[in-house]
Order: C-alpha cells, then structure tokens, then sequence
C-alpha cells in the first residue's frame, strides 16, 4: 500500500509540476520561454531584459473545450532556417529570413508553434482535428514588466454602436498602457516604448478565414493587453454613406468556425534598438502564406491618377468635368503624356448598386479603347458588398472588357466572414489577372500570399483633410514606424495646393494639404505603396510640371530601402534603390529641423542629383519650393532644411 501511495503522489507531481520550454534567437540575445502546466504562458527576454512578462495564452472552444488548458506535451519538433524570400511588390526584394523554431504538438490534436528572430518573436496556434473546430474566443495576453508609453490607435466612432465596425483610419493616442481608454479598442500594429530607444511593436499576420485581432487594457495588471476578437456576423443590412456599407447587425457567440486542419494567425512582437530599425521592420513578409500566384509578370505596379479627391474639378476644357466620358478621357491624356501606369474610375461610375451597368454618363468601352490607345490601364471602384455578391460576374466580364483591377472600399470590418471574403476575392481576381486595392481594410499578409493586392487603405489619408482639421504632419511621420509595418498604404499624396497649418482649411471641392509642397513630393519616397496614387488633377499637375514629374519618377516597388535617420511621431529621412538610381525622402513634423544626409549607403560613382526643397518662404506660402542639380557622390554629406511640416526630396541618377 506504501508502494502504491508514493506512485500515486509521484503521478500527481508530474500532472501538476509546469514544463518550462526555452527558444533562443539565432544570435541568443532573445530568450522565449513557455511554460506549460495548468495553463499555458509565454515569457519574452530580450538581453537580460524582460520584455512580455509571463501572459496566458488558449483556444477556447464552442463545447467549452480549452485548448492550452493542463496541456500535455506529445511531441516537439526544434529546427533553424537561414534563408533568403524574394520578395514581390515590395520594398526590398530579398529578404533574410533566418530564425529558431519550436513546434509543441499537445495531446488533444492541438500544437503551437514558436519562432524567435533576431529581432523578435512569433506564435501561432494550430489544429489538427480533421473535422474542424468551433472557437469561441482566443486568449492572447501582452503584459509588460512596467507601465510603458505607448502609441495607440483607438478605435473611434464605431459604426452603428458595433466597436467592431471601422474604416482603420486612426490617429495615435500618444499614452501610458494603464492610461487606456476604457471605452474603446485598439487597432493593431501598437507600438510600445520600452525606453532607452527601444521599442516593442505588436502585430498579427496571416489572418486569413479569420479574425482580427483588437487590443484591451489587461484590467489586472494595467501594464499589458488582452486580445478581442470580433464575434462571426448572424445578420447583415446595408446602410451608411450612400448604403455602401454592409453591417453586423446580429453576432453569433463564437469567433470562427473551421472546416479542417489548420494553421491560426501569427501573433508577432518585433523589438528594436532604434527607430531606424523599426522603420525597416520586415517581420510580416517573413511570417505571411507564400505567394500563391506562380507567375507574377502579369502584376504590374505602378501611378495612378485618380479623381474623387479633386472631385473631378479640371478646368481650362470645353466641355462640363464630371463623371463621364470627356473627362476621363482628359485623365487618360495625362496619364499618356506624364507615363502614369492606371487612371481610377471611382465612386459614381456604375448605376446605383448595380456593377454590372456603368452609368449613362459613362460610356465605358470608349473609355478603355481610348486608354488602351494610349498605353494606359483602368481601374474600377467598386463597395465590397456591390462587388462581392456578383464577383464571379464582375471578374469575367470586366478582365475581358481589358480592366486591370479593382479598388474595393467599405470593407469597414475584419470578422472571419470579411477576411475570407478577401481572400476569395483576391483568388477569383488573380484568375483573371487583375490588381486589387482594399479600402476600409488593413494589411495584415494576404499582400504576400496573393501579390495582387496591390495596396490597402486602413489610414487616415488625404481624403481626411476634405472635412476634416486632423493633426496630419505628426501622423505622417508616426505611420512609417506603426501602420506601414503591417503593410502598404493607400494615403494617396500628391496634393498642389498646400498650406501652413495658419491657412487650413478643409475643402470638398478645391482640398489642399498640411505642409508644404515637398512634404507632399517626399510622401513618394517614405511611404510604401505599390499602387500609388496622384490624388490632385491632371490640370494641377500640368501647371506644376517639375513636382509632377518627379514624383511620376518616383517607383513603387524597390530593390533596396535603407532608413538613414528617424525618431517616431518627430522625422524620418528614407533611401530607396531602382535598378542603379536612389531616391530619398525627408518628412518632419510641424517642428522646422536641420538634418544632414550622408550619401555614403550610394554604391561608388559619380550621381546627377535633382533635389527639391523647402523654399526660404515656405513656413509662410506652403507651395514655395526650391529646384537644384548637383553632381555628388557617397563622400559628400547634405545639409537639409525642413521648414514646419516640412520635407525634402531627391533624385539621384547614376552618371
């Protein structure tokens, strides 16, 4: 009986007793530890430094079933990869990927997997249950060792009272974590200052027929986050602007259903030691789905010119702007003569709700015998609901007609029904053969997976400053090191009429911008976008031929980026590469600065440089600006001059 009783106490010590599992960087200064016992939590280290203190993390499932909960080790798997991703449409086109993984497969058909970089870690959850899964909720927890500032895009305005209904166009909240708002969510990416110019940035990837992840204050510790997901969607109803929303008007009680086995989003923490580093954060190229496109040379990225912004106000014609006929043929010229790639037809240009009729105004295949003529491709808009219920239609007859995408607005939500609707749609287009621009949508790695998608809104851009008194110049500079790191943006600069924040005003008709002329110019070179677009009017840019050039110069996919200088929400000076050309772009905040450029990242050789400045008067009339050449080379240094939401922008040609 003695016998028995110690077995039994020595069973009953290995049921209870946590299994600690360590994963180390390739460079061994990140340590991911996980703890397996009663519950599952991860602890991250970075240099001795507690990053993520111990945070619980679990499946929970419809049956009440939670996977992570006295979780029994079956197996684990431990392997290092040291590889390049050539990457498509992007800033970069190689990639290192080298990073240790550790894949935990528990008892119960369920595993997690593990990965840990250099320069930050990743998990994921996955299944193995054949006949799917019901999930209820996710546990997903991000506490921190103290009460760190951080950057948070709360979720305002939330539509029809759901906080889960929301164009992603935020600005940031600059604000201690136990400071959050008990009201609200965030968006993700959030960055958090570890301090010592260190930074913690949370991000997702991979969310493919599934849920976004939001962020809440963990109401215990008041220094981390607890993931929330938004619950699938019972009933939808049209409503908003126009009826061009589709909303939840009824949830169900879980957040996902699955039909098979499968693998679940990536939950990501990047670490850097700077903010040259966070502005060069590659972690969702590394992590996202593969292409699934074999042939890519069909993609063709590139400017757009687009006409809702200008609302269409071209002058100096014989015939009425509008949305018809004349006037994107007007659009079109330009398009020819400046070497702009795509002219977009936006909202207005099919009947009422009806994709499959344009409007009487427009006479659709005149307009694409014309730009066909003229070396010019078309896009369409289109409202995802308008688009998604005939998308097999759509595809087939407009592909046919020679359209080259779509740009598909009022996503406004990322339950599990719309990220799989994004995917199917970025499937059935990529059939065809067609780009695609999501609007009301975040990036968050379908832009690896199917390289089609071209470009996201999921920011407040431009279209902002038409109502609205937005603090923009700051945002400006605080979206490379936050948003942009998920994935390209649509802000769509490029505006002439530019103003001091003293001459501000919003304008439906006429809009202008915050800062100057070349704050606008430098958007090109800092900001990441594909599919870029020219968001004043042809006859704008005709008067201003010099801006309009360059910036038509400036490419949209590179093969090398380089941060040279930056401090997040204060400036940033970014450098990208093209074939043996450069191109920098400086941005700063309403703050003037002087900053110098070493030109030694330029390759050896001799640069006719083409450089646009703030002009001496620009902190009083905006739209000055100042035109020089120099012939440079990686030995010189530049002395910039960034006027109060100013900016600087360059050419360099390899002689």
């Amino acid at each position: 009986m003695l016998f028995i009783s110690l077995f039994s106490i020595q069973v009953c010590l290995s049921m209870t007793t946590p299994v600690e599992m360590r994963l180390l960087s390739p460079d061994k200064q990140i340590v991911l530890q996980l703890e397996v016992g009663s519950d599952l939590s991860w602890t991250l280290v970075q240099a001795g430094e507690t990053i993520i203190s111990p945070s619980n993390i679990s499946l929970l499932l419809a049956d009440g079933t939670i996977l992570g909960k006295d979780a029994k080790i079956k197996s684990t798997q431990r392997t290092t990869i040291n590889s390049t991703i050539k990457a498509v449409n992007y800033r970069k086109q190689e990639i290192a990927d080298n990073y240790n993984q550790m894949t935990i497969t528990f008892k119960g058909d369920y595993g997690l997997i593990f990965r840990a970089y250099n320069d930050g870690v990743a998990y994921r959850f996955f299944s193995t249950k054949k006949d799917g899964i019901v999930i209820a909720d996710e546990q997903a927890n991000f506490n921190f060792k103290t009460d760190h500032k951080g950057w948070v895009p709360y979720t305002r305005d939330p539509r029809e009272g759901d906080k889960f209904q929301t164009p992603f166009e935020i600005i940031y909240d600059q604000t201690n974590i136990s400071q959050f708002r008990i009201d609200s969510l965030a968006i993700l990416p959030l960055l958090v200052d570890l301090g010592n110019q260190k930074k913690a940035l949370l991000m997702e990837t991979d969310l493919e027929d599934y849920p976004g992840m939001y962020l809440n204050l963990n109401k215990q510790t008041k220094q981390g986050f607890v993931g929330v997901f938004p619950k699938s969607p019972l009933n939808e109803r049209v409503g908003g602007y126009e009826n061009l929303n589709y909303w939840v008007s009824k949830r169900a009680d879980f957040i996902a259903k699955t039909s098979k086995a499968r693998e679940f989003p990536w939950r990501v923490v990047f670490i850097s030691k700077n903010d040259k580093e966070l502005a060069d954060n590659d972690m969702v190229q590394r992590l996202a789905a593969p292409s699934r496109i074999a042939d890519t040379s069909w993609i063709k990225p590139g400017k757009v010119a687009w006409d809702w912004w200008n609302n269409w106000n071209i002058s100096h014609v014989d015939f009425r702007a509008g949305i018809n006929t004349q006037t994107y043929k007007y659009y079109i010229d330009f398009a020819s003569e400046y070497g702009v790639e795509y002219v977009v037809l936006d909202e207005g240009w099919y009947k009422g709700r009806d994709i499959l009729t344009s409007s009487d105004e427009i006479d659709l295949k005149t307009i694409l015998d014309y730009a066909k003529s003229k070396n010019v491709g078309i896009i369409l808009w289109s409202a995802w609901h308008d688009l998604d219920i005939v998308k097999e239609k759509a595809f087939a007859k407009y592909a046919a007609m020679g359209v080259k995408g779509f740009k598909v607005d009022f996503f406004d939500r990322d339950d599990q029904k719309s990220m799989r609707s994004c995917y199917d749609i970025a499937q059935l287009a990529a059939q065809h053969k067609m780009l695609l621009d999501y609007h009301g949508m975040k990036p968050s790695g379908i832009q690896k997976t199917w390289p089609n998608v071209v470009n996201f809104e999921g920011v407040k851009g431009m279209e902002n400053v038409k109502w609205a008194h937005d603090n923009m110049p700051p945002y400006d500079v605080t979206l490379p090191f936050i948003r942009m790191m998920a994935g390209p943006m649509d802000y769509t600069p490029g505006a002439m009429r530019n103003a001091t924040k003293e001459n501000f005003q919003p304008s439906n008709s006429m809009p202008m911008s915050q800062g100057t002329r070349v704050h606008q110019m430098a958007m090109y070179v800092v900001f990441e976008a594909p599919l870029q677009m020219l968001c004043d009017n042809p006859t704008a840019y005709r008067k201003e031929a010099e801006c309009t050039r360059f910036m038509v110069k400036v490419p949209t996919v590179t093969d090398r980026t380089v941060v040279l200088d930056a401090k997040v929400s204060e400036y940033i000076v970014t450098a990208r590469s093209k074939n043996d050309n450069w191109y920098v772009g400086a941005l700063t905040n309403w703050d003037a600065r002087t900053l110098t450029v070493d030109l030694s990242f330029l390759p050896e050789g001799k640069y006719k440089a083409e450089i646009f400045s703030d002009g001496i008067n620009a902190d009083r009339d905006a739209t000055d600006f100042k035109r020089e050449e120099k012939i440079l080379t990686n030995k010189d240094k530049i002395v910039i001059n960034l006027a109060t939401a100013g900016g600087w922008a360059a050419r360099f040609e390899k002689q």
